[in-house]
């Protein structure tokens, strides 16, 4: 009797400590659930890019069936770097405007008061809302253009073939050449050149009462205006637009950063000092963040 109620807790005890560390991701795992769920603008302005530019495909295909071959060949290749750029530029929208609402919602509407009642961090919780613009919609950008490629492809093949005209489409290789230049773009351009920005505006979604659209943009044009009245001089502007652009002056040579088909150097990228100024600039962001929905509450 004295073995079997000595097994007992044992076993119970096991069974406590297996979930608990099982688990330990859980609370992201969900998080990163809860925005997708609440803001559905997350994938459905990216797929309505990726419709439009479908749209005008098929517009521009039927009215090439009755054009020349000369005519044809820029018509067919254009649309697929046009497209990429359609969904990419629906994906960096949202993730501008849902930097700033993401956690200044919660305080304008009380829930902020339901969701620290759950067993969440509050590191936790900026984390997840962090990776929807460095993360999920990278992600999703990506199989999106894909997606919309290989259906335009088919399109055109299904139209102008059964119309009679010869088609002649990218090969394999040259579609794999574009994904992967695609997925180098969005990684170096779109998740880690521009993450200074997202965790500003992070941090202004934690921080301001009302108006964040307006306390995003004031400091900069404050800081920027007073330098140009004191100095005469415009290098915050100057190294704000050439962040924005997707390039910077740490990129010798490099006069269009932003076009993912010009550069491919991973290794001039990552030892760039802008590169690793801008990531310390989104640490102390996300950490400011953080500190401040610890003591917020709702406005």
């Amino acid at each position: 009797m004295n073995t079997q109620s000595n097994a007992l807790p044992e076993s119970f005890e096991s069974q406590r400590i297996v979930p608990a560390t099982t688990s330990a991701t859980r609370p992201f795992y969900w998080s990163v659930r809860r925005e997708l769920w609440e803001y559905r603008s997350i994938y459905i302005a990216p797929l309505a890019g990726a419709a439009v530019a479908l749209f005008g495909f098929l517009i521009a295909i039927f009215v090439l069936s009755a054009a020349n071959a000369p005519q044809r060949r820029p018509v067919l290749q254009d649309p697929y770097g046009q497209a990429a750029a359609l969904i990419m530029m629906a994906a960096f929208i949202v993730s501008i405007f849902y930097s700033l609402e993401a956690l200044h919602s919660e305080r304008r509407d009380r829930s902020i008061l339901f969701w620290k009642s759950l067993p969440v961090s509050d590191l936790t919780t900026v984390l997840s809302k962090a990776s929807i613009p460095l993360v999920v919609l990278p992600l999703l950008s990506f199989v999106i253009v894909v997606a919309t490629v290989v259906i335009m492809l088919l399109l055109s093949s299904l139209i102008l073939l059964g119309s009679g005209v010869p088609i002649a489409a990218p090969g394999t290789a040259m579609l794999g050449q574009m994904g992967l230049m695609l997925l180098y773009h969005l990684i170096t351009v779109h998740v880690l050149w521009y993450a200074p920005f997202y965790g500003w505006l992070l941090l202004v979604s934690a921080w301001a009462r009302r108006a964040a659209f307006l306390w995003a943009i004031l400091p900069p044009v404050a800081i920027g205006g007073i330098e140009k009245i004191a100095f005469h001089t415009t290098y915050f502007f100057d190294m704000l637009r050439y962040r924005f652009a997707g390039a910077g002056p740490e990129v010798a040579g490099s006069d269009n950063f932003f076009d993912p088909m010009t550069h491919f150097t991973p290794g001039r990228f990552l030892a760039s000092p802008g590169l690793w100024i801008g990531l310390l600039i989104t640490a102390a962001c996300l950490a400011a963040a953080v500190r401040l929905r610890r003591y917020q509450g709702p406005i």
